[in-house]
């Protein structure tokens, strides 16, 4: 709404698994979020803070019950995100916007299915999976390539490193690249991720998690998600390394994933991809979005 000119928007802050975000509704109020936008309002120090922005919003497609769009907090705008995807269902719950459940959420690929259970968990069916470079926008041309298990991993020259980083290749919506590890705590995920999501062989960046497989059904992760840096979770991140896991031969469904925020649950069979975890609200607010932009 406007106040003597002033734009303010009321927004909701939420986290599923650590992983933050700032939720906008665009269904009662007018929202028009630009990417100078959606960077103030994630920057920790002049802004509310957040991982990605989540706006929600009417359907274009007639079989959605509602949109779901997100933006990370470098600003820019993309496909997916699984903690995000439980963060909006319990929003549109809280908020009264709908008493569906399950509901139908339209996204940039698609369309996902969310269903909220009585005690206060969300489950999302991820949509499908793929592993062929193309559908990452990456560049495999002249690449040495390892068969593991199902899978093909891509060997990663980096700079300033000695030998090549070997990553599964999964799309889930979004990309990921997803590379196995001995010791997720002991790896340098802040000097090795930010290298692989700039991938100059990944045209659009990716995600780049790396796993450490403790049983069968059991792993811990850490992400370096693209446009956000690493995040305490990564729900489509969960999703692909469970995958990744259980393609090369190391995982079995379901995979729990454990993250520096929390545990995540993951089932996949080949077609259906579920994901389970917790979605919390931390406060609501508003916020003068063009005072605040002018203020960084």
């Amino acid at each position: 709404m406007q106040d003597n000119l002033r734009m303010i928007w009321n927004f909701t802050k939420m986290q599923g698994a650590g992983n933050d975000f700032v939720v906008l509704d665009g269904v009662r109020q007018s929202i028009h979020l630009t990417p100078e936008r959606a960077r103030a309002l994630a920057d920790r120090h002049f802004g509310i803070g957040a991982d990605q922005i989540l706006l929600v919003e009417d359907p274009l497609d007639p079989n959605a019950d509602f949109r779901y769009r997100i933006f990370n907090a470098d600003g820019g705008e993309v496909e997916h995100c699984g903690n995000g995807a439980r963060c909006f269902v319990r929003f549109v719950h809280d908020q009264g916007l709908s008493r569906r459940n399950p509901l139908r959420a339209e996204i940039a690929t698609g369309l996902l299915v969310l269903h909220e259970s009585d005690d206060g968990r969300v489950s999302v069916d991820m949509g499908q999976t793929a592993f062929t470079p193309d559908r990452l926008a990456f560049d495999a041309a002249g690449l040495e390539t390892r068969a593991a298990g199902a899978d093909t991993l891509y060997g990663l020259d980096l700079p300033g490193e000695a030998d090549p980083v070997w990553c599964s290749l999964v799309a889930i919506s979004n990309p990921h690249a997803v590379t196995l590890v001995d010791d997720t705590e002991a790896f340098p995920v802040g000097r090795i991720g930010p290298a692989i999501e700039r991938h100059r062989r990944f045209a659009q960046r990716v995600n780049a998690g790396f796993m450490q497989v403790l049983d069968r059904h059991h792993i811990r992760l850490r992400v370096f998600e693209r446009g956000a840096g690493e995040t305490l979770a990564c729900g489509t991140g969960a999703c692909a390394a469970a995958v990744a896991g259980i393609r090369r031969g190391l995982l079995d469904s379901p995979v729990r994933v454990d993250t520096h925020g929390g545990a995540l649950h993951i089932e996949w069979n080949d077609q259906a991809l579920r994901m389970r975890g917790p979605a919390a609200t931390v406060f609501h607010g508003q916020v003068d979005i063009d005072t605040l932009v002018a203020s960084r």
